[in-house]
């Protein structure tokens, strides 16, 4: 077959299949066929891609070269940043666009449910073509629900993305196979998802996997070696082939029991070739899927105390589909974990924000697990200064990233902090302008810009913490927008910037709570403590006892609340008051109940539950 392969294609609202609603009961059949590229409930629920869904088609168009007039197209559907339900240029299309240049991919412009009353196909046609210098003639106009523009768009895919090229050093021989992703069944164990650069795989080939060389270091050949168990195209419903040859794109069950032998961007490669490809220095195309690294850290702690086992191994079960998870064990101590109020529990990295809701949203679809996910932190890097008071150990590094804010220093030692920075870049109505720019400012954005896309819509452009954007940004510019707003961030040059930001801890009744615990700019410190005091204030379960809430920053309080106890009736007694008149009995009754109150302050035990971290992560 002529092996064509569909690059990036920039589409607004690409996913067409999670249109609700059609015309005819064909349309319908047709829909529910297509749903089910969407595996995953949250995915259905929220219309949203999280894992990539690919599949393979054969299409019929004069400019195949062979004898029977057929193509083969490899497709993928990748996941989204976020969910924006407005239609029109989004910002998440921007970053989709980068991506794709710099990847060097050839980009088609096509606009799709066009068919829906509120489309604006003319308007959102010019507006891409301003944005990335598109001719407007070229944009194509679709609606997979109608089947309107959806044959031009595939003969268009034909006769301009360009078939594979070979590897500069292919023999024909030499099998390389690029894993483009893999997931886990429960019969089947592992199934890889790969793309054939060079050779042939077969069935009861003995296999390789081996990572390319990252950052200068040399490639990493897996340990182990597998037996192809069975091998075949994805169209959308896997058809068992017995080989592969160079430019297809198909699915490979091997044996592997952990998607983590097989990362997105390894390359498999015959056992018995494995040893010439590394020592003859064989071409092996890098993927920026092996650098990817968590962003945002959180702990996750099961809401019983005795539920930590059933958690961990369904925090385990989720791995094995999410490779972006970055798991570790806390000791639950009480630096370490939660102390006393969450109790043992699991240090988890995410990609992002998106990222955390879709975690906790599988935990409870597919497991019916609830679990208390702490707001999620970013990583900071710490520079150490000469201190007179305090000296570093002999061979301790004068610069760390701290993940954790348990690892923050202490009180009393000299040092600068690097915050994360990125690029924000927001879609909006230019009515919000103003609202907007206000936003923008009060979360430390610089460098703001704007620039409109057409006579509704304008770009805003700033840098900015990337603590700041993980909080409350979201919501803030939703309720700001009116929810006409998407907005999408970048890693910023530099990355990193140097800021004047202090640890805020939070205390319930003199203990600690490390999972309460921010960072914030050294200004804001005492107005976003007392922010988080009063919401907490409202969202803990009184007690017995009082609850004393105190907010603590460079070693003194800076705001705090109290809850108050509930109070038994301890003067009545069957609906008679004890001690009849005797005002020194009735005295004596108070102070045994106070002295109690108090000894249950010093020993009871706050629930915290998931609206306590949340009143953390939004702290305006």
């Amino acid at each position: 077959y002529n092996q064509d392969e569909s690059s990036a294609i920039i589409k607004e609202n690409t996913d067409t299949s999670k249109d609700t609603g059609s015309k005819s009961s064909k349309h319908k059949e047709i829909k529910e066929e297509i749903t089910l590229l969407d595996t995953l409930k949250v995915e259905r629920e929220r219309g949203i891609t999280v894992k990539a869904s690919a599949a393979s088609m054969l299409y019929k168009h004069p400019s195949a070269t062979n004898d029977q007039g057929w193509i083969l197209l490899n497709m993928v559907d990748t996941p989204g940043h976020a969910d924006f339900g407005v239609e029109g240029v989004q910002a998440q299309t921007l970053s989709v666009y980068d991506k794709a240049r710099a990847l060097g991919k050839q980009i088609l412009p096509a606009l799709t449910k066009i068919d829906i009353p509120s489309a604006r196909p003319l308007e959102v046609a010019l507006a891409v073509s301003d944005l990335f210098a598109f001719d407007p003639d070229t944009i194509m106009k679709t609606s997979a629900r109608n089947r309107i523009g959806v044959r031009e768009l595939l003969d268009s895919v034909c006769e301009n993305i360009h078939p594979p090229s070979s590897l500069s050093d292919d023999d024909g021989t030499m099998l390389r196979a690029k894993v483009i992703d893999s997931w886990f069944e429960p019969r089947r164990g592992v199934v890889c998802l790969v793309r054939l650069l060079s050779g042939i795989l077969s069935e009861n080939d003995r296999i390789s996997i081996v990572e390319p060389s990252i950052d200068g270091k040399g490639p990493k050949v897996g340990k182990d070696n597998y037996s192809v168990q069975e091998l075949g195209l994805v169209m959308p419903d896997r058809i068992r082939t017995g080989k592969l040859h160079i430019g297809q794109m198909g699915y490979v069950v091997a044996g592997l029991r952990d998607p983590r032998e097989a990362r997105p961007g390894s390359i498999i490669s015959l056992q018995k070739t494995m040893q010439t490809l590394i020592s003859n220095e064989m071409e092996l195309p890098s993927s920026a899927a092996l650098t990817h690294q968590s962003v945002l850290y959180a702990s996750v702690h099961p809401m019983e105390g005795d539920g930590f086992d059933e958690m961990h191994a369904a925090v385990n079960r989720l791995a094995l589909n999410d490779t972006g998870l970055e798991i570790h064990q806390t000791a639950g101590s009480s630096n370490n974990g939660g102390g006393p109020f969450l109790g043992p529990g699991l240090r988890v990295g995410f990609q992002g924000l998106l990222h955390v809701e879709v975690f906790r949203q599988r935990l409870l679809d597919e497991f019916d697990l609830e679990a208390i996910v702490t707001p999620p932190k970013v990583p900071y890097r710490i520079r150490y200064l000469e201190s007179k008071n305090y000296k570093r150990p002999p061979g301790a590094p004068e610069e760390e990233v701290i993940e954790d804010l348990t690892d923050w220093p202490a009180q009393g030692h000299r040092f600068k902090v690097l915050e994360p920075m990125v690029d924000v870049r927001i879609l909006a109505p230019m009515e919000y302008a103003g609202s907007i720019m206000e936003l923008t400012k009060r979360k430390r954005g610089i460098k703001i810009q704007t620039k409109p896309v057409d006579e509704h819509i304008w770009l805003f452009t700033a840098a900015m913490p990337w603590a700041d954007v993980v909080t409350d940004f979201h919501d803030d510019l939703k309720s700001t927008t009116a929810g006409y707003a998407s907005f999408d961030v970048s890693e910023a040059d530099p990355p990193q910037q140097e800021a004047d930001l202090v640890k805020v801890e939070l205390l319930l009744n003199s203990e600690v709570v490390d999972p309460l615990a921010f960072v914030c700019h050294r200004d804001a410190a005492q107005s976003q403590a007392r922010v988080v005091c009063q919401k907490l204030q409202e969202v803990l379960p009184r007690q017995q006892f009082v609850t004393v809430i105190q907010a603590k920053a460079d070693g003194r309080f800076i705001a705090s609340a109290r809850i108050r106890a509930y109070r038994k009736d301890v003067l009545t007694k069957a609906g008679k008051t004890v001690g009849g008149g005797d005002i020194s009995r009735k005295k004596k009754l108070l102070q045994k109940q106070k002295k109690g109150k108090k000894r249950q302050q010093s020993t009871g035990k706050v629930q915290l539950s998931q609206a306590a971290f949340n009143s953390v992560i939004s702290r305006s």
